[in-house]
C-alpha cells in the first residue's frame, strides 16, 4: 500500500504544478493582451492554442463590464477550485492507503 500511497502524492504533485503552469500562462496571456503585440509569432501562437480551450467556454458567457473582459477572473477562480477538488481528492487517498 506504501507504493499506492506514494503514486496518489506524486499525482497530487503533477497536479498541482500543471495548475500552476496553467495559471502562469494565463497570466502571461492577460498581460500580452494588454499591449500591442505581433499575435503571429510562434510563441504567442502556442500560448493561444494553450489557454483558448480554457478561455473559450467562460468568454461565452455576458462577464464585460464596459471594456473590461471578467472571464479571465472566472476561469481562475474555476480553475482554482478544481485544482483545490482534485489535489485534495488525491491527497486523502494518499492517506488513506498509507
Amino acid at each position: 500500500m506504501f507504493v499506492l500511497s506514494e503514486v496518489f502524492k506524486a499525482l497530487a504533485f503533477l497536479v498541482d504544478k500543471v495548475f500552476s503552469i496553467i495559471y502562469f500562462l494565463l497570466i502571461i496571456r492577460i498581460v500580452l493582451s494588454w499591449f500591442q503585440i505581433y499575435s503571429y509569432s510562434e510563441i504567442i501562437q502556442i500560448l493561444y492554442k494553450i489557454t483558448d480551450p480554457i478561455l473559450r467556454p467562460f468568454r461565452r458567457l455576458p462577464l464585460r463590464i464596459g471594456m473590461i473582459d471578467l472571464s479571465p477572473m472566472v476561469a481562475f477562480l474555476v480553475l482554482w477550485f478544481l485544482r483545490n477538488v482534485i489535489v485534495g481528492i488525491l491527497w486523502q487517498l494518499a492517506l488513506r492507503t498509507s
